[in-house]
């Protein structure tokens, strides 16, 4: 009898190695195919103004956030289309205002050519409520996603993507010192670019213009989607 249970124990746990295997070998599969794309990307020396292309695919960790309509935010809503991060808070001056205000313009030219979805990262969960977000999006753009969550959740999130921010300052007021970069995710969840503001003529600040952005996203989606699968 125990000789008979050790089998069917030995039977179990094989089938379930079987099945961890399967699953990690599409996720393999799927990781080299997008790897396949992004060195392809590399090897066309795309001629972008403000954008910088991973050299290899770098799929995002698994997180969960909340977004302005109090729906969870996970890897899952990356899936089927392209996904444009940008960080900030809603009491932000200067920065998160102007950023929103181009997506907002850009965002038709955006969509011309790809599934496209902008996320605005807060990092500021302790006054960015859900109302907050809501009444922000709605203000801009109601098509753009809002996300936040604790700062346990937040500090992986904005590393992964490249991005960092600290809070500065006590009290009510305090600000938050925050990357103006983007990060541009493909279809199946991974890091495809990096996109940075860029001095536009000596002395002057930083920033990204709407030309570029749309010019640099609209050629590197083209070239994903020509580039060949493995």
């Amino acid at each position: 009898m125990a000789k008979k249970l050790r089998i069917i124990a030995v039977a179990l746990l094989g089938l379930v190695l079987l099945g961890l295997g399967g699953v990690t070998a599409v996720q393999l599969q799927k990781n080299k195919q997008t790897n396949a794309i992004i060195n392809s990307l590399q090897d066309t020396e795309l001629d972008l103004a403000t954008s910088f292309v991973f050299p290899m695919a770098k799929p995002l960790a698994p997180f969960s956030l909340t977004d302005q309509h109090g729906n969870a935010f996970t890897n899952n809503q990356l899936s089927n289309k392209w996904s444009l991060f940008f960080i900030g808070y809603t009491s932000c001056p200067d920065v998160c205002p102007t950023t929103m205000g181009k997506l907002t313009a850009a965002y038709p030219k955006l969509l011309e050519n790809a599934d496209l979805q902008v996320v605005f990262l807060s990092v500021d969960p302790q006054r960015d409520t859900q109302a907050k977000l809501l009444s922000y999006m709605n203000f801009f753009n109601p098509e753009f996603v809002a996300i936040t969550g604790g700062h346990a959740q937040l500090f992986p999130l904005t590393r992964d993507l490249g991005f960092v921010y600290a809070m500065v300052g006590e009290g009510e007021d305090y600000q938050v010192d925050h990357s103006a970069s983007m990060a541009l995710i493909s279809p199946d969840g991974n890091k495809v670019a990096i996109i940075k503001p860029k001095s536009l003529a000596p002395g002057k600040l930083p920033q990204i213009s709407n030309k570029n952005l749309i010019t640099d996203i609209q050629t590197i989606i083209a070239n994903y989607k020509a580039a060949p699968r493995s």
